[in-house]
C-alpha cells in the first residue's frame, strides 16, 4: 500500500515536472501578488468602491427596468420611391438610410468570405462537397450586393471614372443606386419580351 503511493507521487513527479525558478522566472502567482501590484490594486479601489457603492446601493434598486445596450437602431425612414422630388430632406434621410444598409451588406459579405475561406482551409480536399452551401450563400450575398451598386472604376488623369456603365464610388448615392434597380427592371423585361416574340 506504502510502495503504490510512492509510485503514484513518482509518476506524477515525472509528469509533471518540479517549476524551475532559475528557467522561467519568478512564478505568476507570485508576480501577480508582488508589492506594486498590490499597492496599484489600493490605489484603483480608492476610485473604483465609490463608483460601485453608489451604482449598487443607488442607481441599480432605483432602476425601473433593465437597459441592454446593443449597437444603436435606426428606425427605417421611407425609402427614395416614396419621396416628393423637392424633399430635401426624405431624400437625405433615404440616402443616408442606404449607405447604413451598404455597410451592413459590406459587414455581411467579408463574414461569409472569411467563413468560405475558413471552411477551404478546415475541409482541404473534401472542400467541393463540404462547402458548397457556404460558397452559394457567398454567391447570392455578392450578387445582391452588386446588383444594388457596382463598382467598377479605374482612376484616369486624377479622376476617377466609371467603366461599363457603373456607378462611381465618389458620387454613388440612393438616386442612383434607384435608377439602376430601374434600368436592370426594364431591361429584363424587354429581354423576357424578345424571349417571348422569339418562341412564338
Amino acid at each position: 500500500m506504502g510502495n503504490d503511493a510512492a509510485e503514484s507521487e513518482n509518476d506524477t513527479s515525472r509528469a509533471f515536472p518540479k517549476y524551475r525558478e532559475g528557467y522561467f522566472g519568478q512564478p505568476l502567482e507570485d508576480r501577480l501578488h508582488s508589492p506594486a501590484s498590490r499597492f496599484l490594486y489600493k490605489l484603483m479601489q480608492v476610485f473604483d468602491a465609490p463608483a460601485t457603492f453608489w451604482r449598487e446601493k443607488v442607481v441599480e434598486p432605483n432602476r425601473k427596468k433593465d437597459y441592454y445596450y446593443y449597437h444603436q437602431k435606426f428606425r427605417r425612414v421611407p425609402t427614395i420611391d416614396e419621396c416628393f422630388i423637392d424633399d430635401a430632406a426624405c431624400i437625405y434621410e433615404a440616402n443616408e438610410q442606404y449607405h447604413r444598409d451598404r455597410k451592413v451588406e459590406n459587414a455581411l459579405v467579408s463574414i461569409l468570405r472569411a467563413r468560405v475561406q475558413q471552411c477551404m482551409y478546415y475541409h482541404g480536399g473534401a472542400q467541393a462537397e463540404k462547402c458548397d452551401e457556404i460558397k452559394k450563400d457567398l454567391k447570392d450575398a455578392e450578387l445582391n450586393w452588386f446588383i444594388k451598386c457596382m463598382f467598377k472604376f479605374v482612376v484616369a488623369q486624377y479622376l476617377i471614372v466609371s467603366v461599363d456603365g457603373d456607378m462611381n464610388p465618389m458620387l454613388c448615392n440612393v438616386v442612383d443606386a434607384y435608377m439602376k434597380q430601374k434600368h436592370r427592371m426594364i431591361f429584363e423585361r424587354r429581354q423576357q419580351e424578345k424571349q417571348k416574340q422569339k418562341g412564338m
